[in-house]
């Protein structure tokens, strides 16, 4: 039971009871009265009367108020298990998109804005950030170009532009597809995963269905002993959504026409121009020095797994092609290999102390220690229904599985609310395939003065449990997970006046960063340990099941052994070259599609043939196309980019982000923290004056506050392994 302070939030959670018809209505009324708002603002309000209180604050409020519940009405198409309310919702956030590309283009709306800049009023940093992002925006949005044909193409080209990132992601998410395989082609593959597996009937008896999602494609590309089955599942893999092709291809070419209508070269100088690095040369300079940097020591891992990969190959009668080279489908396979070899590292072992309950419960608490917070989790249909405003008690998540925590403050930091967190853990169909963190509700200062708390959620695709194991976590989704509730933290402890501003609406060069530096503490022993709880300690039924399977005579100790940390945390750059020129790839790939020197050269671009050629340079792993057969020399044998759901989503001309955000992180942890990770005053501090802030203040001016001076790529090198 909570304590008292902590049972009655200020605020009930949202409710999940839409039904198809009502997502429409609520989106047409949400448009209607923003709507309204904008026609009352140019209605009575002149240029020469243009203030911020008469001209910005109107639709900040009405903006407020817009996310509390449009949000929720596009968060459906991605959690749903109704096939019409994830169709609904996809209609819906259509809806929102198009009227949101129609107020970023209203001309009148635009001079009153423009009129308050004008007037260069005294303002509030937050307010001035505000005026100054609204004003960028419209230009942004073709209000520099005359009104006629050009402004008419511009604004065509982002409504189709919504379309197809609408269609894209929701292919993503319906994908069903799979392969049948024997078990002898699965050998290797762990029994908790095969147990897992849709079993064939009728032609397919004696057969398994293995899906394409993380639970059952990352175990058998690390597991599967069979080169031929690694080989069918990542080839099929990358074609598991073959009808993004023409959608990408067509994204690419839109944002550069639209690029060059406004006046940019390409769509990333229009794009990066608003973001850290200011400028493509700069993201091209990082990218190119990381790759020379990086190159050798790929190279020399290469050599080391391949040798590896040849041991291997004459112990179990591998020959031919399939043994000749280092392939794409063997890196996860042999890098898992090597650790277990030469450093005695048993992924499958590790992952017993870290069943995923009570390991959500020693991340929670690491956050309850650094950030002064109090998770409280709403179990059970008495307490939901009393936060469920008259309803059920299951009205308050979308899914029977999820959990939901309210959030405090811990009496150090004055016990308010902080807002509600949910947890949506497992695999289902229709529901988003990869791990991200969704804002459902954002924080803000309502026109009355009043704080909005928020709402967030983490959705994420973890094995399920089954009758003789929890959930495990291999060490890899220890990381993610905790990379993840970093961002919900981030959205959490956000204490912004405007909800445009809230949580991780920062620039994408930046975004990753504060989520980068947290997953520190999964490389840290203490907190390693802390977090470990053997699964046979669960339950008398799990001990029994333990021993069984193992065939050991008593549980191991409750706790992760410091042996086995050791050995953990001495594996974390192996192979690391090769993990980030993976990434490389992926931050190149964007550019070179996003920064073609002429639009008549990205009309000519084999989009699918580039992104292969440029993995197999930069990564330096082979695929299909060195094998004799009529893939021999055609880059064509896969579509990644079909499945790369960043670059539609938000990440275009941006994933480098991921990488030289890593440069703030690093830095971060090196300088506050990596000498006593959960010193709780730095935590604080880190708190308030990195993750309170959200997007309202200069993300540069944030970090150097916090740093105490501006960021250095130092520790980013030197935690690489690699001198500068």
């Amino acid at each position: 039971m909570a304590p008292k302070q902590y049972r009655t939030p200020p605020q009930l959670p949202p409710t999940f009871t839409a039904t198809k018809q009502s997502l429409v209505d609520d989106a047409k009324r949400l448009i209607d009265r923003s709507r309204s708002v904008q026609d009352a603002v140019v209605r009575h309000v002149k240029p020469e009367s243009a203030t911020f209180a008469n001209v910005l604050l109107p639709m900040a409020h009405d903006d407020n108020k817009m996310a509390i519940e449009s949000h929720i009405l596009g968060f459906y198409n991605a959690v749903s298990t109704n096939k019409e309310l994830r169709d609904a919702s996809s209609e819906v956030e259509q809806m929102l998109d198009d009227f949101g590309i129609e107020s970023s283009m209203r001309e009148d709306v635009f001079y009153l804005v423009n009129a308050v800049k004008n007037n260069k009023p005294t303002l509030d940093p937050e307010s001035q950030r505000l005026l100054e992002k609204e004003h960028k925006s419209f230009i942004r949005n073709g209000l520099s170009l005359p009104a006629g044909p050009k402004r008419d193409r511009f604004k065509e080209i982002k409504q189709r532009l919504s379309q197809i990132s609408i269609a894209f992601q929701k292919n993503l998410n319906e994908e069903s597809g799979g392969l049948w395989f024997t078990p002898d082609e699965l050998r290797g593959v762990p029994e908790d995963t095969i147990a897992t597996l849709k079993k064939g009937e009728g032609e397919r008896e004696g057969h398994l269905f293995l899906t394409f999602k993380y639970p059952d494609l990352f175990p058998t590309l690390k597991y599967a002993t069979n080169a031929e089955t690694r080989m069918k599942v990542f080839v099929a893999n990358e074609n598991k959504c073959n009808q993004n092709v023409a959608l990408f291809r067509e994204a690419v070419l839109l944002r550069d026409e639209a690029a060059r209508i406004l006046g940019y070269n390409n769509h990333a100088e229009f794009r990066i121009e608003d973001k850290m690095a200011k400028t493509t040369k700069t993201v091209d300079d990082f990218l190119a020095d990381l790759r020379r940097k990086l190159a050798p020591g790929g190279a020399k891992e290469i050599q080391q797994l391949m040798k590896l990969k040849k041991q291997d190959a004459a112990e179990n009668g591998l020959t031919g092609q399939l043994a000749d080279n280092y392939y794409l489908w063997d890196n996860r396979y042999y890098d898992r290999l090597m650790l277990e070899k030469h450093y005695q590292l048993d992924h499958q072992v590790i992952a017993e102390y870290f069943p995923l309950q009570t390991t959500i419960q020693g991340m929670l608490k690491i956050f309850e220690e650094l950030f002064g917070l109090v998770f409280v989790e709403i179990v059970g249909e008495e307490d939901r229904a009393a936060l469920a405003d008259g309803g059920k008690g299951s009205d308050i998540v979308w899914h029977e599985d999820v959990q939901i925590f309210s959030v405090w403050d811990d009496e150090g930091e004055g016990a308010g609310f902080v807002g509600y967190l949910y947890l949506d853990l497992f695999p289902r169909d229709g529901k988003y395939a990869h791990f991200a963190n969704f804002n459902i509700q954002p924080g803000y200062i309502d026109e009355n003065g009043k704080r909005r708390y928020p709402a967030t959620a983490l959705v994420c695709n973890f094995s399920k449990p089954t009758p003789t194991k929890p959930s495990l976590l291999k060490h890899d989704e220890v990381v993610t997970f905790f990379h993840e509730l970093g961002h919900g933290i981030h959205d959490l402890v956000s204490r912004t006046t405007y909800s445009r501003f809230h949580g991780t609406n920062t620039v994408r060069d930046f975004v990753e960063a504060p989520s980068q530096m947290l997953e520190n503490w999964c490389w840290t022993p203490s907190q390693l340990r802390s977090l470990s709880h053997h699964y046979s300690y669960l339950s008398s039924d799990y001990e029994k099941a333990y021993l069984e399977s193992s065939g050991a005579d008593k549980k191991p100790t409750e706790h992760i052994p410091q042996s086995l940390i050791a050995n953990l945390i001495s594996t974390k750059h192996v192979n690391d070259a090769l993990f980030n020129l993976r990434q490389l790839h992926f931050g190149t790939f964007d550019m070179a599609v996003h920064e073609p020197t002429s639009h008549e050269e990205v009309e000519k671009m084999d989009i699918t043939e580039k992104y292969n050629s440029l993995r197999h340079e930069i990564s330096q792993l082979a695929g299909p196309e060195v094998l004799d057969g009529d893939k021999k020399g055609d880059w064509h044998w896969g579509n990644g980019q079909a499945t790369f759901g960043h670059l539609i989503g938000g990440y275009d001309a941006g994933y480098y982000g991921y990488l030289s955000s890593q440069v703030y992180s690093t830095d971060m942890f090196y300088t506050v923290f990596k000498a006593d990770p959960m010193n709780p005053i730095q935590g604080r501090r880190y708190r308030h004056t990195v993750l309170e802030r959200g997007g309202s203040k200069d993300e540069m001016s944030i970090l150097e506050e916090f740093l105490g001076r501006k960021p250095e790529t130092a520790a980013f090198y030197k935690e690489l392994g690699i001198s500068q």
